[in-house]
């Protein structure tokens, strides 16, 4: 997974375990140990996201009480030009990483029930955390690309650092395979539909009678759990960063009494009411209702595509053919059911970066294999399909060589030169930067030493 590779725990483990984090600290007396700029590093803080890295399997390679302060000091530092530059996270974005996360966290603690027990919170309010996190560490790694994404690298980069390797450097490339999809979404009944649209419609009369608050009607109803805990509130947001359908919608409210029409989205169902509105940025809350599909919907589905996959057993028609015309994906049916690696602009996936559903399923697999029909949860827009999926490639682990493994090559010397850019740049961006480290904190061998200035 390709996230400019020095600053992996910075995007995702520290975005995970930071600010309001998962794992309880009632007990601990907090102070503010560092202070970059105006934001202040809790104590809480550090113990927080040294529990989360614990959590992640994480081995420190120094004290964690050095190197973490560290890494949340850099992070509010990509934060603050992030802000300066107006990097926007999409909502989209921001739901997509929130139910990949989750479901990472029930996949290892092994249900939802067990997983609010583990931390000691409702599914709401880990969603929450979550959500924030999320927004905090796609903005972070948004910035890194804007400052060393445009890194260019030549064949002739790539022979040389193959050249120079020591012969016990030579990288070990995993084993990766190249998926193909077809996924049916189970028929939604229409009276199913406009059950949905009934309550969103006596949620508005509530609200506009004055019966009730929109917000609490979205605290108790709304299946975006993210921002029902927050009465529905998105926050501002730019056009962009919001769903077309919801925005056209949103920036087209004057009344702040008013509650909008339904709207339709990939998530389901919403009405809208207007907070405030700022310039090209605009503060709404919604109420989400997603209809529900029923068993027998779902294994009607599932035998459609247990149907399909035997045709093409039997050379009836091509998966290719199947994935072109038959397919409900509109991002993989383009490209013959093609699986693309969001990480790497390829198709090829290590194991562990495919969802969870399909590895289990393509784990076993030989190649050219169409398996049997199974339900997953579409991280997209976390409604669940029903899938056949064929494997069309596998390359088994081995070390790299320059004509096998070029792209990954390439890949490597491309991560070394933004790490060496990013690198750079903290370097001069502490020289403009106000820090305040608390005495009891100052005594660690930092990667970067100008945080000290005195």
């Amino acid at each position: 997974m390709r996230k400019f590779l020095n600053f992996r725990w910075l995007v995702i483990a520290l975005c995970i375990g930071s600010g309001s984090a998962l794992f309880g600290q009632d007990n601990v007396i907090d102070e503010v140990v560092w202070v970059v700029g105006d934001e202040a590093i809790l104590k809480s803080e550090v113990e927080e996201a040294r529990l989360s890295a614990l959590y992640e399997g994480r081995r420190f390679n120094g004290d964690p009480y050095c190197i973490i302060p560290e890494e949340l000091a850099v992070q509010k530092l990509f934060l603050h030009q992030a802000a300066l530059d107006s990097i926007e996270v999409s909502e989209a974005e921001v739901i997509q990483r929130v139910d990949q996360m989750t479901e990472q966290y029930i996949q290892a603690i092994g249900s939802r029930e067990k997983l609010e027990e583990y931390f000691n919170k409702t599914s709401s309010q880990i969603r929450e955390v979550l959500r924030e996190n999320a927004r905090t560490g796609l903005t972070v790694q948004r910035m890194q690309q804007k400052l060393a994404g445009e890194v260019k690298v030549t064949p002739a980069e790539v022979r040389r650092y193959f050249k120079d390797l020591p012969q016990d450097s030579i990288p070990y490339i995993p084993t990766q395979v190249e998926v193909q999809i077809i996924t049916q979404q189970p028929r939604i009944p229409i009276d199913e539909i406009e059950d949905v649209k009934r309550r969103l419609r006596e949620y508005t009369e509530r609200v506009t009678t004055g019966e009730a608050d929109f917000s609490t009607l979205a605290r108790l109803y709304s299946e975006d759990r993210g921002s029902a805990t927050k009465g529905g509130e998105l926050g501002f947001m730019g056009r962009g960063q919001l769903i077309p359908e919801y925005a056209n919608v949103a920036f087209n409210l004057q009344d702040p009494a008013k509650v909008s029409k339904i709207v339709e989205s990939e998530y389901g169902f919403h009405i809208i009411q207007l907070i405030e509105k700022r310039g090209d940025r605009i503060n709404t809350r919604h109420i989400l209702l997603k209809p529900k599909v029923a068993d027998e919907d779902m294994l009607a589905a599932c035998a459609r595509l247990d149907s399909i996959a035997e045709q093409i057993r039997l050379n009836d028609f091509t998966f290719e053919e199947a994935a072109t015309f038959l397919s409900h994906d509109k991002h993989t049916r383009n490209n013959h059911g093609l699986l693309p690696n969001p990480y790497t602009n390829t198709s090829r996936f290590e194991m562990q970066d495919l969802p969870q559903e399909i590895a289990k399923i393509v784990e076993g697999m030989n190649v050219g294999e169409v398996s049997k029909a199974f339900t997953m949860v579409n991280e997209r827009d976390g409604k669940e399909v029903c899938a056949i999926v064929k494997l069309k490639s596998r390359i088994n682990g081995h070390k790299a060589t320059i004509s096998d493994d070029y792209q990954s090559l390439k890949d490597i010397v491309m991560e070394k030169k933004q790490d060496e850019i990013l690198e750079k740049w903290i370097l001069e961006k502490q020289k403009h930067t106000y820090v305040r480290i608390n005495e009891g904190w100052r005594g660690c061998a930092f990667r970067y030493p100008g945080w000290l200035k005195d």
